[in-house]
């Protein structure tokens, strides 16, 4: 039977209409991740409206390929050109561009693309390994269980994405579960927060908010570069684009190092391949026979945070896929893409819809292995789209954001609530505010309070049923140890001061 199941699902993804979507979604997501100033979250939320009228196998197998793509993207003008296209890429910076430098971009080119595809591989293999076994424990949630875990998702979402301060990411968390609750009342029947306004009872819809905050807002900030005369340079030339067998020996044991390192975390909501990559290099630097040379130009140096990005892309389906609980923003907007497909993450997908989930799996590792051979053939052309000024680029990405606003419901409010997200997000966002918290308040936000009214209704205004769960306490536990982390850290750090003895 699961030697079917695989099969049918291989057959499904080769299908020549899935197929070639998600070929282009993969050129179109390294084409996003190399244009300076527009990520991998922007490029998914701007295609998500597009995949409305797909069936959902191709809709979701062409976000997760922009998202493939856009990760090895960024690396590209990371090495080239001194300017990371993602955030994820900019450790990437430190030897990629002193290799460059030295003639050996393409070297450091080669190195990023096989790291990439090695990453998302080895990260796919985790996740089909992994993910079902979590899936039977989520099997034993009911209402209880499914606020402690919204409230853990919450949590761990707020406190780990709040580069700032705790504060800022409360504060962004709250707003967001505050938005999410606009519209009918789903339990009561009564309208909240619509001022009388009709567009408002089904609630603010999830694309023009996302289409907003991730893309408008930083087409204000591109317009904002522009005028204050912020230029990209062109990148230089580079010759041989294939890697040689003493680079990939020299940095196989970094590669799966940094893979490890790189699911692991992915697994972990919240985390990031910024931090990810981070990590993955400083663990390299630690190891390596040839530390001295990190930041000078070490090939290894390449290797470790592009296998990890790639391996914390394909990690945070776990959570996923098993809980339901987006473990970056990217993956909170391919988790608005399951619930506008009709899927919903979590056991009844292991049970209910297996064939969907192979053929995800299976897509999953063909898009990686397509993404080396369009990395290869295509870098050259990449390349030359570096040179493209902001000021033909904004155009079309406006255009971009006004179809996908109005893509869902046909309405011009939607435009309007697109805007206004983006000229409110521009500005908060110069005070350093994170905006994964948002994005995963609007997701998990009703979730928590539809969770734990209905829990209430079972227990008859009991608050007991929350304690009487293992599982609630623990997750609980978790959520309450997380959410106050960053406050309780330094705390630690000062008793374990006071109480050390004096030499």
């Amino acid at each position: 039977m699961e030697t079917e199941l695989v099969l049918a699902a291989i057959g499904n993804v080769l299908e020549p209409n899935t197929f070639i979507t998600m070929v282009v979604g993969l050129v179109l997501g390294v084409l996003i991740g190399a244009l300076p100033g527009l990520t991998a979250t922007m490029g998914v939320a701007l295609l998500l409206p597009l995949t409305f009228g797909m069936q959902p196998l191709p809709g979701l197998l062409v976000l997760i390929a922009v998202f493939f793509g856009a990760i090895y993207g960024g690396s590209i003008p990371a090495i080239l050109l001194k300017t990371p296209g993602t955030p994820a890429a900019a450790v990437t910076v430190l030897d990629g561009y002193a290799l460059t430098q030295q003639g050996h971009g393409g070297r450091a080119m080669s190195i990023s693309i096989v790291s990439a595809v090695f990453g998302g591989l080895f990260a796919t293999t985790v996740l089909i390994l992994v993910a079902p076994q979590l899936a039977q424990v989520a099997l034993r949630f009911n209402s209880p269980e499914y606020f402690a875990l919204a409230l853990f998702g919450l949590s761990i979402i707020i406190s780990l994405s709040s580069t700032a301060s705790l504060p800022k990411g409360i504060m962004v968390g709250l707003f967001g579960i505050l938005v999410s609750m606009i519209g009918i009342d789903s339990i009561m029947g009564v309208a909240r927060f619509t001022f009388g306004n009709v567009n408002l009872f089904g609630g603010l819809s999830f694309i023009p908010v996302l289409v907003g905050i991730f893309a408008f807002s930083q087409v204000l900030v591109m317009i904002e570069e522009i005028f204050m005369g912020k230029t990209t340079e062109p990148p230089m030339k580079i010759k041989s684009v294939f890697p040689n067998l003493s680079d990939l020996n020299r940095c196989k044991w970094t590669m799966l190092r940094s893979a490890t390192f790189g699911s692991f975390m992915g697994a972990m909501p919240g985390v990031g391949a910024d931090i990810s990559a981070y990590i993955s290099y400083n663990e390299e630097r630690r190891w390596s026979k040839h530390k001295d040379n990190m930041g000078k130009g070490e090939i290894a140096g390449v290797a470790a945070p592009e296998t990890a990005n790639s391996a914390t892309a394909g990690g945070s389906f776990i959570p996923l896929l098993t809980l339901g609980i987006p473990g970056d923003a990217v993956t909170a907007v391919i988790l608005g893409a399951l619930v506008m497909q009709g899927v919903r993450p979590g056991p009844a997908l292991f049970n209910e819809q297996r064939e969907l989930l192979y053929s995800i799996f299976s897509g999953m590792i063909i898009a990686n292995l397509v993404l080396l051979v369009v990395a290869f053939l295509g870098l050259r052309f990449f390349i030359k789209l570096l040179s493209i000024k902001k000021e033909f680029l904004i155009p079309a990405v406006v255009v971009l954001c006004v179809i996908g606003a109005l893509a869902i419901n046909n309405n011009v409010f939607d435009v309007w609530v697109m805007l206004i997200m983006g000229f409110i997000w521009y500005v908060v966002g110069k005070f350093n505010f994170p905006q994964s918290p948002l994005i995963i308040a609007l997701i998990l936000g009703p979730m928590a309070e539809r969770e734990f009214r209905r829990s209430l209704v079972l227990s008859s205004g009991s608050y007991s049923i929350f304690w009487e769960s293992p599982i609630v306490v623990v997750l609980v536990t978790l959520a309450l140890v997380t959410l106050f982390m960053p406050v309780l850290k330094p705390l630690y750090k000062k008793v374990l001061a006071v109480a050390k003895p004096a030499k």
